[in-house]
């Protein structure tokens, strides 16, 4: 029998993720909050955290209402969001110098091995379950870094180098996904293997 993750893990996740942006969006005087957006983030993340676990229900549970859910890929997908809120609320992003890219190249490889295990189950070969889940990541990091600059870098202070950074963070998002790409096509055949 396979172990499956149980329901609360992913539940857990955006409840803490929530509770945070909440501090840091009501709880006045914490400068690490300053001008990082957590009004907009406190109504963004847990919607976009929702996305696939929606979609999932509306449409595979809607077409097999005997498949359990995979609270386990949820989790990861869900798990990018509460890495970046504790972040701030840790300060990391101003204490380590290397966190910023690390979370661009993390929280890719965890959103899209979530998103890969959940829409790949049906492609074969592994080198197109890399292909797909690495163009989707790609796909999403342009994505991620245009809502960055609309939020944080037309009118802000970051404008001189947010080129630079934001290649950075598509090049790392890009590799993180093609990591997941690799870790969900090992998964997938894996899973052939052992029926």
């Amino acid at each position: 029998m396979t172990r499956r993750c149980p329901a609360w893990v992913p539940v857990l996740v955006l409840v803490l993720t929530v509770a945070q942006l909440a501090v840091a969006e009501w709880v006045p005087g914490i400068e690490r909050f300053a001008d990082k957006a957590f009004g907009a983030r406190l109504v963004a993340y847990p919607l976009l955290m929702s996305v696939v676990p929606f979609l999932w229900w509306l449409v595979v549970k809607r077409r097999h209402p005997d498949r359990h859910p995979p609270y386990g890929a949820f989790t990861l997908v869900m798990l990018p969001f509460l890495v970046d809120v504790t972040g701030n609320s840790l300060d990391l992003y101003d204490a380590l110098l290397w966190w910023d890219d690390f979370n661009h190249f993390a929280n890719w490889a965890l959103l899209l091995t979530g998103i890969g295990l959940i829409i790949c189950e049906q492609v074969r070969p592994s080198w197109a379950v890399v292909l797909l889940v690495t163009g989707l990541g790609a796909v999403l990091a342009i994505g991620w870094e245009l809502g960055e600059w609309f939020t944080f870098i037309r009118h802000g202070t970051e404008l001189d180098t947010a080129y630079e950074d934001t290649l950075g963070d598509e090049t790392l998002g890009t590799l993180g996904a093609l990591v997941a790409g690799i870790v969900v096509a090992r998964v997938l055949s894996r899973r052939d293997t052992t029926g």
